[in-house]
């Protein structure tokens, strides 16, 4: 039990590294979009929302009235990016796989538009259905919904 303890503490002593000045703190390499995606909000400061992008869209409903059951509604949604620095997208997803959302890859400069194309598979998706999409970018708040909503008729 002793030699087991004493390679325990052994292996955690050894895990442990330090820097050049003895700190046990590492310097990382950061790619050219860590800066974009660093979160303003500081626990202890008030937020300032100046320093974040702005996801704008031009609509977060897309009514896609009576469908029939088994059709594909696909769906374009336009936004700009109204905030002082580059929104970066980080990720888009639906509540079920039956919902594909595709969204821009690139950083989307403060001024400019962009695009979020959702595609929707009525198949074994019948009655009254709200779809939403959260996106997850550098904003304020981080996350933002917009939805597909519509009525699929059974298939006959």
């Amino acid at each position: 039990m002793n030699r087991f303890l004493w390679l325990l503490g052994l292996s955690f002593i050894l895990s442990c590294s330090t820097n050049s000045d003895g700190e046990g703190v590492r310097e990382v390499e950061v790619g050219p979009n860590a800066a974009i995606i660093r979160n303003p909000v500081q626990a202890d400061q008030p937020t300032d929302s100046s320093q974040a992008a702005r996801l704008s869209f031009e609509q977060t409903i897309f009514d896609f009235g009576e469908v029939e059951e088994g059709t594909i509604v696909e769906h374009t949604f336009s936004f700009e990016n109204t905030g002082a620095v580059p929104l970066l997208i980080s990720d888009a997803r639906s509540t079920c796989g039956c919902t594909v959302p595709e969204w821009p890859r690139e950083p989307i400069e403060p001024g400019e538009e962009g695009v979020i194309n959702v595609r929707f598979d009525t198949r074994q998706k019948i009655n009254q259905q709200s779809k939403p999409i959260t996106i997850t970018a550098n904003t304020l708040p981080a996350q933002t919904r917009i939805y597909l909503r519509g009525f699929v008729n059974p298939a006959e």
